[in-house]
């Protein structure tokens, strides 16, 4: 089974975190924290700035790593890197997801996580993060 190595931004504000949800692909409605695949080269963190960028048009800053996810989806295995991110400049504008929602700590099981995103959630409560 192929691998896939992607980055996850945990984006925090104002105690609330960031959840979107797919535009598209297999997954299309699922909700999922931002990121996408590690390019050739890149250090997670460059990745992920790199994603945020291009998938919600604003800069953020990677505050510290959080959890490493591995997931075995039907056609592919995941390993994700996930890390806690502030925003540094902007907003969030949807250029790939076709929602987003800022989640209190109480909401944080509200939406319908992908699999793999269910992981991280259980990692941000066993850490005290929501």
């Amino acid at each position: 089974m192929k691998t896939v190595h992607v980055v996850a931004a945990i984006i925090q504000k104002d105690g609330r975190i960031l959840a979107t949800q797919r535009g598209y692909g297999d997954y299309k409605d699922g909700w999922e924290f931002p990121g996408g695949k590690i390019e050739s080269g890149e250090t997670p963190e460059d990745a992920l700035v790199r994603e945020i960028r291009e998938e919600l048009a604003m800069e953020i800053r990677v505050e510290r790593h959080v959890v490493d996810v591995a997931w075995d989806y039907p056609t592919f295995h995941l390993e994700m890197g996930c890390f806690l991110c502030t925003i540094a400049e902007g907003s969030p504008h949807l250029l790939e997801h076709e929602a987003a929602r800022w989640l209190e700590p109480a909401d944080i099981d509200s939406v319908d996580w992908l699999p793999a995103d269910v992981l991280v959630v259980d990692a941000l409560k066993e850490q005290g993060v929501v």
